[in-house]
């Protein structure tokens, strides 16, 4: 497979994956299919869908980092909590 060929299709699953990480459906199983009707299977296939996963779930740490580590009890900066919030607060991600 040439380089060209593999940015082609680099291109295309990134796009796949970034317009179905927030479906209520599985982006890798379109991810998945799409690289499989492009001919992208074997070694290379998997080790490529684990690295756009892992570039998913960074993004999503980047965006809510401070909701995340607050959750676990770290707090950087400013607290979380306002002044007359409820401590009780279920906050889902």
């Amino acid at each position: 497979m040439s380089d060209m060929h593999s940015l082609l299709i680099a291109a295309i699953l990134g796009v796949v994956e970034g317009l179905t990480e927030f479906l209520p459906v599985s982006s890798t199983g379109h991810m998945i299919i799409v690289g499989h009707l492009l001919g992208f299977e074997g070694d290379t296939a998997k080790t490529f869908e684990v690295v756009i996963q892992l570039g998913s779930i960074l993004a999503v740490v980047v965006m809510f980092w401070r909701r995340l580590f607050g959750l676990i009890g770290i707090h950087f900066g400013r607290p979380l909590q306002r002044e007359g919030e409820s401590k009780g607060r279920l906050t889902l991600i």
